[in-house]
């Protein structure tokens, strides 16, 4: 009959596993979850009101993105706010002060994966992004955030479940999200010269 031998130290990632599946739920992990819902609520509630921070710059942009980025699952779109901000401001700056707030809002979702993972569990894709995660994370944080997509949010709160380092996560984040908001700024910026023959044509 095999025994487990008692002197065998623990392994950290099969904790770490068996924690995202649900076990060694705790108080700290109520509250984070807690934390992150209570955000997207107040952040879909008061929508309106943050939209007008579009008018203050670069300011305007950072307030948008970040908050953009905050909810969990249900989203508030944030690029419109950078795509726009590239056609009157600096797309470069716009892009880095967009990628230097978005990592800050998507801690709401690494901090209700931190909760438990349970409210993404019965998504389709959230065993294929579980994988990804497993074996890649910082990868598939990265790749994720770099391009627009419908499944970071899940990305985020395995990172958070499966208990990646947060640095790792925001430099990830910052890095992935960086490289699509200057993208995005760019494509901003260019869309005026490419928009106003069209509009020259429209008004004769």
């Amino acid at each position: 009959m095999g025994t487990s031998d008692p002197t065998q130290a623990p392994d950290p990632g099969n904790a770490a596993t068996q924690e995202a599946r649900g076990g060694g739920f705790t108080l700290s992990h109520a509250l984070s979850l807690v934390l992150a819902v209570a955000i997207t609520a107040a952040i879909i509630a008061f929508r309106q009101e943050l939209a007008r921070f579009a008018a203050y710059g670069y300011l305007g942009i950072f307030v948008i993105t970040l908050v953009g980025n905050a909810t969990v699952i249900l989203p508030v779109p944030g690029l419109v706010a950078v795509f726009a901000g590239g056609t009157a401001l600096n797309p470069w700056i716009v892009g880095l002060v967009a990628g230097v707030a978005q990592p800050i809002g998507e801690l709401t979702g690494y901090l209700a994966g931190y909760g438990g993972a349970g409210v993404v569990e019965n998504r389709a894709s959230y065993q294929r992004v579980r994988r990804w995660m497993e074996q890649h994370g910082f990868l598939t944080i990265f790749v994720l955030a770099a391009i627009p997509n419908p499944v970071f949010d899940i990305a985020g709160i395995m990172a958070g479940a499966l208990r990646m380092p947060v640095w790792q996560f925001l430099l990830a984040c910052f890095l992935g999200k960086t490289v699509k908001s200057l993208a995005i700024a760019w494509l901003g910026s260019q869309s005026i010269q490419w928009l106003a023959p069209l509009l020259n044509t429209l008004k004769k």
